[in-house]
């Protein structure tokens, strides 16, 4: 293989699996304090151990260029970095180059009225909302900054201007499991997929996860003895098992990293605000590119390619308690 091609040959781990989606965390911040995602009195890290935008786009641009076909960001609240949108209409060059597939991001929704037309203009064609809940009351509780009015207007915005928009929302015991099914209808009513998500033990929080935690096969069981379901092929290059239903038509999605382990299949790294790249959520080693992206840039593809190879087999999420964090850091450090 000619040197050129070999510095620019596909990601692959040692179990054979093309690493062709990145997540990247462009900030630990965000305008929420989900009770499942952070802890009430967060300390963020300093700005300035934080990559710039345009390392973030270089650093993009390294894994576009090794096969990485669809790119997320994620926070944190990803639109809440100053100058996001910058980086967004840097990375959208790819699309126009047929080098990337797809640019989407994840987000709570607070900024989506704000950016939603612009995205729409620079290609992104659909958006991941987390919404866990209708009821204002309960939004203000899980969220302890949040309020709800906010998002429904960025899911208008978003709508309007043309995004798909795909729901998330965290499943757990108590006032959610009389609520879920008017999450189904209004996602469905607005023709919108939903994603119903187990809690992750991840950073401790402050609250035991043990009162809350839901496993989706006994959510699953239940929803099943009021709606018809068919089980889908479809998917959007992640974990989510999708149905259809029969009563409104629309597609239901469950990811399930604590009691279904669906990483044979993976095909996902996660490179954090502060350039550590992450090959499995569910672990905690990493690799920091900050020093190659840095200094000696010729390092950065021989080190892509031995983190890579050191890819587990799959996360530890199954074999672990819920009332105690399996990794240190929060969700918010790389946004699932």
């Amino acid at each position: 293989m000619p040197l050129d091609a070999q510095k620019n040959a596909p990601l692959v781990d040692a179990f054979g699996r093309a690493v062709t989606y990145l997540r990247m965390s462009v900030t630990d911040r965000c305008d929420l304090r989900c009770t499942y995602c952070m802890a009430e009195h967060m300390v963020f890290l300093p700005k300035k151990d934080l990559l710039s935008l345009d390392e973030m786009a270089r650093l993009a641009d390294a894994f576009i260029r090794r096969g990485v076909r669809k790119l997320r960001l994620t926070g944190g609240e990803p639109l809440v970095r100053r100058g996001v949108m910058d980086l967004m209409g840097d990375l959208s060059k790819h699309l126009r180059t047929g080098a990337l597939d797809e640019l989407t991001l994840t987000t709570n929704g607070t900024q989506l009225a704000r950016h939603a037309e612009a995205l729409a203009r620079l290609g992104v064609r659909r958006v991941n909302v987390s919404l866990d809940t209708l009821d204002p009351a309960r939004y203000a509780a899980i969220t302890r900054l949040g309020s709800i009015e906010k998002v429904l207007e960025g899911l208008d915005a978003a709508q309007s201007a043309g995004l798909s928009v795909k729901l998330n929302a965290l499943a757990s015991r108590g006032p959610f499991e009389a609520e879920v099914d008017d999450l189904i209808r209004f996602a469905h009513g607005r023709d919108m997929d939903l994603t119903l998500i187990e809690e992750m033990p991840m950073g401790a929080t402050g609250l035991n996860r043990s009162d809350s935690f839901l496993a989706l096969d006994d959510l699953r069981m239940a929803l099943a003895q009021r709606w018809a379901m068919t089980n889908l092929r479809h998917t959007t290059g992640g974990p989510a098992r999708y149905v259809r239903l029969a009563e409104t038509g629309g597609r239901l999605g469950f990811i399930s990293p604590m009691s279904c382990n669906f990483c044979a299949l993976c095909n996902r790294v996660r490179l954090s605000a502060t350039g550590r790249l992450y090959t499995c959520m569910g672990q905690e080693g990493s690799v920091d590119l900050k020093p190659a992206l840095r200094g000696d840039k010729a390092q950065l593809g021989p080190l892509l390619r031995k983190a890579i190879a050191a890819k587990p087999r799959g996360h530890d999420f199954e074999s672990q308690s819920v009332s105690q964090p399996s990794v240190r850091r929060f969700m918010s450090d790389l946004g699932g």
